[in-house]
């Protein structure tokens, strides 16, 4: 199975890769963490309380789950509602059942408070089953619904990201595989300020599933229902093209486009919004575009990626965590998505007013975005680039939340 990624340097970051998660983890910069937030995170205790509510709307029983690795150790394994840490037992060929780690969730209307301890992981809910999990003999093996023959095919769920270490918490709401069950996330500062986001406007969530069949090219085959006509999910658009759901050359028109434009003239790429005088520039040689540094030397080079390369940011968009191939190219990842690189040569772009603008573009991420109250996503790995990713963070969190939205 692929792997999206984000390629953002904190150790919990790389955590959550060796354990085999698949999407996107809540993180900061490894430079993003300011004095205040250090004095803060010093205060950070063990376990922090998370309320989930579901408002959702819905009769059938909630199961919610915390899996993850535990930072303190490096081992994977599940939090019970005390926020007790239970490490996996040892897995095998072929995978064997997990253990339970199911939470009863809150019927609708109510709400359930759990602790979270310092995890890197996710936070699970489905509606009416249980998800199945099961080990091999390399960890957990996650959900994968693009695979006809999963065994979480046919189950409505959906899941949050967090990390929280000595630094805090990070909490988000994530599409990066696909969008779901809807969703908010939250979290309470020390002064007793709330932040939310991950919040759909109202309609929002019909309004997406309506805008997608809409769009043409195929787009409305990332949709996938059960056999009593419920809507489950929409893949996204690199998990799409792993089903056979949309075309493999989907980007090809705008990435070619991409290419000729800089074999002419230069892409600027300013990666560090704290250090704007790092900058990189590249041009399109032979058909590879070589990045240089200020002193006219080749720091990376990228072959002309194909579409699974831009909606998965990994492969020919590969970023590893290092302080200049990462940064570059999750910063060209994102301007491919959002469709940016022709009109601005000068990457990333801080405002959204050109996004998804182009033809040819991420329509899933498009999509998702326009019917976010707040305009905030994860749509695709490194839609924090800019800071347009749904989000919350705080240094010294008094409490955490999850609310389950409604269907409209």
């Amino acid at each position: 199975m692929r792997v999206p990624r984000k390629s953002l340097a904190l150790a919990a970051a790389a955590l959550l890769c060796a354990a085999g998660f698949t999407a996107a983890g809540p993180t900061a910069p490894a430079d993003a963490t300011s004095p205040a937030d250090a004095r803060a995170g010093a205060a950070v205790p063990e376990t922090v309380s998370l309320t989930i509510t579901n408002n959702s709307g819905r009769s059938e029983p909630v199961h919610v789950y915390n899996l993850g690795t535990q930072l303190s150790s490096g081992r994977q394994g599940w939090a019970d509602a005390s926020g007790t840490f239970h490490a996996w037992p040892a897995g095998g060929n072929p995978p064997t059942p997990a253990p339970d780690a199911s939470i009863a969730g809150p019927a609708n209307g109510r709400s359930l408070t759990i602790r979270v301890p310092k995890f890197s992981g996710r936070i699970y809910f489905s509606f009416g089953q249980k998800l199945v999990f099961k080990l091999t003999t390399g960890g957990l093996v996650q959900p994968a619904v693009q695979n006809p023959s999963d065994p979480n095919r046919n189950i409505l769920f959906n899941w949050s990201e967090y990390t929280l270490n000595d630094a805090g918490l990070w909490l988000n709401s994530t599409q990066v595989d696909m969008f779901s069950a809807p969703y908010a996330v939250g979290v309470k500062a020390a002064d007793g300020t709330v932040r939310n986001t991950g919040r759909l406007k109202p309609g929002g969530y019909r309004g997406f599933y309506n805008a997608l069949r809409g769009q043409p090219g195929g787009w409305a085959n990332l949709i996938q229902t059960r056999s009593d006509g419920t809507v489950l999910r929409a893949l996204a658009p690199g998990h799409g093209m792993a089903a056979g759901a949309l075309p493999a050359g989907v980007m090809d028109d705008y990435v070619n486009r991409v290419w000729n434009k800089y074999a002419g003239s230069t892409l600027t790429v300013t990666p560090f919004a704290d250090r704007p005088g790092t900058k990189y520039y590249g041009r399109v040689s032979g058909g590879v575009m070589n990045f240089t540094d200020a002193s006219g030397a080749v720091v990376t080079s990228f072959q002309k990626p194909d579409a699974d390369s831009v909606f998965g940011c990994y492969k020919k968009l590969d970023a590893p965590n290092d302080q200049v191939r990462g940064p570059i190219s999750r910063t060209l990842c994102a301007g491919f998505n959002r469709s940016t690189l022709l009109v601005n040569p000068n990457q990333p772009d801080s405002s959204n007013a050109n996004f998804y603008r182009d033809a040819v573009t991420n329509h899933y991420a498009r999509k998702i975005h326009a019917q976010m109250a707040d305009g905030k996503a994860y749509a695709f790995a490194f839609d924090d680039v800019g800071a347009h990713e749904s989000l919350v963070h705080d240094g010294n969190p008094q409490h955490a939340y999850i609310t389950l939205d409604p269907f409209d």
